[in-house]
């Protein structure tokens, strides 16, 4: 199986784990993965099919419980993150994928912000949704096991967006740093508001080779992750192609 990430409306992180659950990834496997975590207090998770300009695509959609705000205060760093990954019941290639994404993740945020790589603190509710989309999808790539995966440019939109830091500029200073560090192509359009999170670009990295698609391939099977901004196609298509 080779695999094609057809970026051309972004990228983020439960885009491609819904996008693989579409492409046929064991779900089994993904709810052990999540149960083992002894989070369930902090959230739940749900899974449904949605249309997008008349295309069904999967929907994964992790929910905070109403009183994680009240009960949680703490703020998790690299290692608190790489503790709950290796504590989870989920392969060894899936662990060191998902440290992989995260750790590429605190370096981009420990540049940005100057600091040490583990004096980055992931900020409780973003920590929550970033630990669960990147074991997930890790445990789904494991799962299906491409043996090549390629990627198209990386679209994002224009703007500004707010977070936890104030009003930052589309791209985010993190997405920057990663598709810089990594050399992954990226290109703006008219959209306004955020395409790529620093979780989707992170994702890239960790999987990129720079090999191009080839020009000729069969298709076999088209998966549609759904996005959850309001932007006019919100969906990560991928493509499992051959020849092998």
């Amino acid at each position: 199986m080779n695999m094609y990430f057809e970026c051309n409306s972004g990228i983020s992180g439960d885009m491609a784990v819904a996008a693989l659950l579409d492409a046929g990834a064991d779900i089994k496997k993904l709810d052990n993965a999540l149960n083992s975590l002894n989070l369930n207090n902090e959230f739940s998770y749900k899974i449904s099919k949605v249309y997008i300009n008349s295309i069904q695509a999967t929907d994964f959609n992790v929910i905070l419980n109403e009183n994680h705000h009240k009960e949680h205060h703490h703020h998790r760093n690299l290692n608190d993150i790489i503790k709950i990954i290796n504590s989870a019941d989920i392969t060894e290639n899936a662990k060191k994928l998902a440290i992989k994404i995260f750790t590429i993740v605190a370096e981009a945020e420990a540049k940005v912000h100057a600091k040490d790589i583990n004096d980055v603190h992931f900020h409780e509710v973003g920590a929550i949704d970033s630990i669960i989309d990147i074991i997930s999808f890790s445990v789904l790539y494991d799962d299906l096991n491409p043996k090549k995966v390629y990627f198209s440019a990386l679209t994002e939109g224009q703007g500004t967006i707010e977070c936890q830091h104030g009003t930052l500029n589309i791209p985010v200073p993190a997405v920057c740093e990663i598709t810089s560090k990594y050399k992954i192509p990226i290109r703006i359009t008219e959209n306004q508001g955020e395409m790529i999170t620093p979780t989707g670009a992170a994702i890239v990295a960790a999987l990129f080779s720079g090999e191009k698609l080839p020009v000729e391939f069969i298709i076999k099977k088209t998966a549609y992750g759904a996005g959850k901004r309001k932007y006019k196609n919100p969906v990560l298509r991928v493509i499992i192609i051959s020849p092998e």
